[in-house]
């Protein structure tokens, strides 16, 4: 099976006379990264060199050092002096002075397959902003790194729109961040001129270390794929008092809280079908972020096959946890992304009737059964968009 080729990889290979002698702007992060784990700013200076007049970063910063959502990057400058513009924040739309003199506006991120990612939140108002500027926007495509076959989960619904999913796409969705990209030009009234570099030697079924490609943190607390891998389930703790295990070493593979016994809640997930994984009791306590200092109960989760559904499980273990501790459980407040009214675990969820319905009783898989009618849809509807 051959390596991977990153959209960067094919572009300095094959691509670099399109954009001799234009003025490029880079969407990027610390895990833009091409052969040898050098940047992608670096080999764009070097082969073409002078043409990088603008920097963009997103969520986390182009260095990757912000932990937490709602946590913002100032504007900065590279060593050289060209300027590093944050697009999270107050206003996480570039400000129109910012690309009025640039040709190009390259893309080059990594995304985690999950629509709560900021990324491609990002991606789409950079698409919104280049409308009728002239401007084109060229995605550098990288893999999934969940695979491109698998999808889960409902549609994002109209009241949950939010910096964390503003089109209505699944949880996991199985699609690239270049096909993200022609996904949501397509809907828009007045489409951007958009090109996407596709990756070569890459399937839909191969998931990231099929790929051969080298792993850099895309954020924080996305240390290694099998993170990605469960991410998509859970990320719906950001909406709760339940810790993420972020200040552990094994975020969203951990996860728990004081008042979790480890005991019962493996038992109880014990007598669910849920396929491809283990659930190994576990007892932590964060260095930062929730439940600081506190010793904590609760899993560790590990995937064992691609059979393995996160999003369905976490909505398991949520459901069992309103079982077990109800008296302690609570739903975190906003804000969250920058909304101030709505609850977060809806936003997570991309439904309010979700966590609503399982507070009440229902179990997950009642309620995921429900959403395949959803899922046939958009796996018809993304048909169109595929590049792969």
């Amino acid at each position: 099976m051959p390596k991977t080729l990153t959209g960067l990889e094919i572009l300095l290979a094959e691509r670099l006379d399109d954009y001799q002698g234009r003025s490029l702007g880079l969407l990027a992060n610390q895990a833009s990264i091409g052969p040898g784990y050098r940047h992608a700013l670096s080999y764009l200076d070097e082969y073409l060199p002078n043409s990088v007049k603008t920097i963009f970063s997103p969520q986390h910063g182009f260095v990757g050092e912000k932990q937490d959502n709602m946590v913002e990057s100032a504007h900065s400058q590279t060593p050289d002096g060209r300027p590093i513009y944050s697009l999270y924040g107050t206003s996480r739309e570039p400000d129109p002075k910012t690309l009025q003199d640039l040709d190009v506006l390259l893309i080059d991120l990594p995304d985690v397959g999950a629509r709560v990612y900021t990324f491609a939140q990002t991606m789409s108002l950079c698409l919104e902003a280049a409308i009728g500027s002239g401007l084109e926007v060229v995605v550098l495509d990288r893999p999934n790194p969940i695979g491109g076959v698998e999808t889960e989960g409902n549609l994002l619904d109209d009241d949950c729109l939010s910096f964390v999913g503003r089109y209505p796409i699944p949880m996991r969705h199985g699609l690239t961040l270049g096909e993200l990209a022609i996904y949501i030009n397509s809907r828009l009234k007045n489409p951007a001129t958009l090109t996407v570099i596709p990756c070569r030697d890459w399937t839909r079924d191969q998931y990231f270390h099929d790929s051969k490609l080298p792993w850099v943190m895309p954020s924080p607390n996305m240390p290694t794929p099998e993170t990605a891998w469960v991410y998509p389930g859970q990320v719906l703790w950001e909406g709760a008092n339940i810790s993420e295990g972020r200040g552990t070493t094994r975020p969203f593979n951990l996860m728990g809280a004081p008042f979790i016994d480890p005991r019962l809640l493996t038992r109880e997930l014990s007598q669910k079908t849920l396929p491809g994984v283990i659930f190994r009791e576990a007892w932590f306590q964060p260095t930062f972020h929730k439940w600081e200092g506190v010793f904590c109960g609760g899993i560790d989760i590990h995937p064992i096959d691609r059979s393995f559904l996160p999003y369905l499980t976490s909505l398991t273990i949520l459901e069992i946890i309103l079982k077990l501790w109800p008296e302690n459980f609570r739903l975190k407040e906003p804000p969250y992304e920058y909304e101030f009214s709505k609850r977060p675990i809806d936003l997570i969820l991309g439904r309010r009737k979700i966590f609503d319905d399982l507070a009440n009783g229902r179990t997950a898989r009642d309620i995921w059964d429900t959403f395949a009618s959803e899922q046939a849809k958009w796996r018809k509807e993304r048909q169109a968009f595929l590049l792969y």
